[in-house]
Parts: C-alpha cells; sequence; structure tokens
C-alpha cells in the first residue's frame, strides 16, 4: 500500500502542493473546514474540519487512520496551523514538530522570548498591558514601533506607529485583532526585509527560499503595514545573504525545530540581520509552491513533503539548480465602485507571465486595504534576471483597466 499524506489545508494556495504530493504517488487527504475547499477535487479523500481546531482535527483525522487508511504523514501548505498540524502528529504518533515548538512560533511574544533566551537578534519588544501601558512604552525609546497582535496572522492587527499616529485608534484595532487580546509593541526595524525558507535536518540545514520583500508602498498604506511583492534572486550582496540565511537557521533550531521547514521575516538592519518572526511551517502567497521552484528549481513543497513521511533527504536536492528572476506584484485599485475591468486576459497572455489571479470584480466597492488578505489581487512572473520579472508583473499591472 502507498503512503498517506494528510494535508491539514484545502484553500486554493495550497492547491499547487496537494497536485505534487498526488504527482510523487502518495495517497492524499486534504482536510479543511470549508466543504467547497478547491483542494478537495485533487484529492483521494477528504475530511471536512476547522483547520483551526487542533483537537477536532486530531479526532477526524484518528477515525479516518482506524476506518479507512492508515496516515503516514502530516503536514500543511499555505495555512498558519501548526498547533493543529503537531497536535495530529503527536495523536498519531507520526514524524513533525514537537507542539512547544508549534505553540512558540504562534504567539509572537513567547517566540521573540525565546530568542532573546537563545541570543537571537530581534527587536526590541514589550507585551502591553492597556493603553495607559502602551502610551507610557513609547516614551522609552526615540524610535518608529509596531503595534501588533500576540496571536494574529496576514499582517492584521499591525500598525506603524509614529509622531502622526492615532494612540487610542492603534491600540484598539490591535486588540480587536488579536483572538485572546493581547499586543506587543516592536521597535520598527529600518532596512531590506527578506522573506527565507529553510529545511532543517537533524544534522544539516539549508535555505533555498530568498525573497526581497517589496513596500514601495508603505507611505500611501501607512499605518498600515502592506507588502506590495517580492523579487528574486536578491539583490542584497553575497555575505548579507548568508547571514541572513544563517540567522533563519538558527532561530529555526531556536524554536526546537530537529526537522522540517522554517519560513523566515527578516530585516537586514545596518546592525546585521535581525528576525521579525519565524513560521514553523510552510509559507503561503505561493513562495513555497511555486516561486522557489521557479527561481532555483529546487522542489521544496515536494522535500517537505518526504520529510513529513520520513524519507532520507540528500542536501544536494536542496541546492539550486539555476537561477531565473521571479517577481510579485498585488493589484491596488483606488477607492469606488468597479464599473468594469478590462484587459484581463491581455495581462495573463504577457510573455513570463506564470500566475495571475484577480480578487476584484465588477461591482465590487474598494476600501482601502488594513492587512495583506484584502489585497485585490496578484502577478506572478518569471524571466532570466530580476528586473526583467518585476518589469513584466509591472507591465501586466498597468494592462489592467479599472472603470469606476
Amino acid at each position: 500500500m502507498v503512503d498517506t499524506v494528510l494535508i491539514i489545508s484545502g484553500g486554493i494556495e495550497s492547491v499547487p502542493g496537494i497536485i505534487r504530493a498526488k504527482e510523487l504517488g502518495y495517497h492524499v487527504v486534504v482536510a479543511d473546514g470549508n466543504p467547497n475547499a478547491p483542494g478537495f477535487k485533487f484529492a483521494d479523500n477528504f475530511i471536512v474540519c476547522s483547520t483551526y481546531q487542533a483537537t477536532e482535527m486530531a479526532n477526524a483525522a484518528e477515525y479516518f487512520h482506524n476506518t479507512n487508511r492508515p496516515i503516514n504523514g502530516v503536514i500543511s501548505i499555505a495555512s498558519d496551523v501548526p498547533i493543529t498540524v503537531s497536535t495530529v502528529a503527536k495523536r498519531l504518533s507520526l514524524i513533525g514538530h514537537k507542539l512547544s515548538t508549534a505553540l512558540l512560533s504562534s504567539d509572537k511574544l513567547l517566540m521573540k522570548e525565546r530568542f532573546v533566551e537563545k541570543n537571537i537578534k530581534c527587536p526590541w519588544f514589550s507585551i502591553v498591558y492597556n493603553f495607559d501601558h502602551f502610551k507610557s512604552l513609547l516614551k522609552t525609546k526615540k524610535c518608529k514601533f509596531v503595534i501588533k497582535p500576540v496571536d494574529s496572522r496576514g499582517s492584521r492587527g499591525v500598525l506603524l506607529i509614529n509622531e502622526e499616529s492615532d494612540l487610542e485608534f492603534s491600540y484598539k484595532h490591535a486588540v480587536e485583532n488579536s483572538p485572546t487580546e493581547r499586543v506587543m509593541l516592536e521597535e520598527f526595524l529600518e532596512g531590506p526585509q527578506i522573506s527565507t525558507e529553510a529545511i532543517l535536518l537533524e544534522n544539516a540545514a539549508s535555505c533555498p527560499g530568498f525573497c526581497d520583500r517589496n513596500y514601495e508602498m508603505l507611505a500611501t498604506t501607512k499605518p498600515y503595514i502592506i507588502e506590495n511583492g517580492g523579487d528574486q534572486p536578491s539583490c542584497l550582496p553575497a555575505d548579507a545573504q548568508e547571514a541572513i540565511r544563517n540567522i533563519t537557521i538558527a532561530a529555526g533550531r531556536a524554536l526546537g525545530v530537529t526537522s522540517g521547514t522554517v519560513k523566515g521575516d527578516i530585516v537586514l538592519t545596518p546592525t546585521g540581520p535581525k528576525v521579525i518572526e519565524i513560521a514553523t511551517r510552510l509559507s503561503g502567497g505561493w513562495f513555497s509552491t511555486d516561486q522557489i521552484m521557479l527561481a532555483t528549481g529546487v522542489d521544496f513543497v515536494g522535500i517537505a513533503i518526504r520529510i513529513a513521511l520520513g524519507d532520507t533527504i540528500d542536501l544536494t536536492e536542496l541546492q539550486p539548480k539555476f537561477q531565473k528572476g521571479v517577481a510579485v506584484r498585488y493589484f491596488f485599485p483606488r477607492l469606488g465602485k468597479i464599473e468594469s475591468i478590462a484587459n484581463i486576459e491581455q495581462a495573463k497572455q504577457l510573455k513570463g507571465v506564470h500566475k495571475f489571479m484577480l480578487f476584484a470584480k465588477e461591482g465590487d466597492e474598494i476600501g482601502s486595504v488594513s492587512n495583506h488578505t484584502q489585497r485585490a489581487g496578484f502577478v506572478l512572473t518569471v524571466a532570466n534576471t530580476n528586473q526583467e520579472a518585476v518589469a513584466i508583473a509591472q507591465q501586466a499591472i498597468a494592462t489592467i483597466e479599472f472603470v469606476y
């Protein structure tokens, strides 16, 4: 009997990983709370269960394991559910991050405290107990700050704090976006921000995922910190890239990762790289599923799935086979009601466009964007160089005409 892998996430961004698991010859079970999850149609079996309810998911997985066929591995793809994955792995005695590791990566305050304990460089930070405490903390340092929920995702509730900020709104917004109503304050780090994606093995590690993040619209989106895309390969010097890869791997080890994937949000400050966050999962935004493969030829998702199933990985599999330019840019239509959208097919057919998705549609009322889930669409491009890929992405964005 072929091995069975449970993929806890059936959203549109998980589909490439689900397809890859099928291509590798595995029996694929997909679990998602949406009964119409896009990933279900590519699976051999599916389970309808909320990906955020860890105990319920473990119960459902155990029932399938005992009554249908044994589950040999569990993973999530492009979904921020490490606690659920670790809970299922523990219940079924499968390979996976320890529950303590999943908890650290899901609580930004505990994560930063662990980084300090393990001498991993990160921004200054503090828990915020109440509004008065928030105001008093702002007087302790002369810098820009970021207020954020301790336990949210997708940039929800994350705000830049400076002398122009509405402090009462900022505090309330962050609290409202925290499931546990806990928020923290940290120093805003000046410098290029990089997304990394690494695979850690027991005695080795490699970080083939490396993308320069684009915040060129920050002046218009602030106080919301909204990314406008990313570019590969990086424009940073080789020694800076090596330092960023090293701190990504060290931060993953600090959280207790012994075997599996970690994704990092890193800033290259004037004094060296510092870690904003580390996630113990495969990234979303098509980074793990598409961009790494397009840019380097490394089958990152395939390798991650094989690790979850106990396969032995040769480090040479994680070495880049080539270097291509890859770029992502997002759509930000101006405010107003969209009457029509023109030239969609022309944009899709531009040479170098790998993926094109437009979430905004005719009749939509476009408001301001306060988190990453509200971006109106994206284009993902590939070319021989970084600059060529960016130019194609910008051309695709410019080709679309929104009529209001």
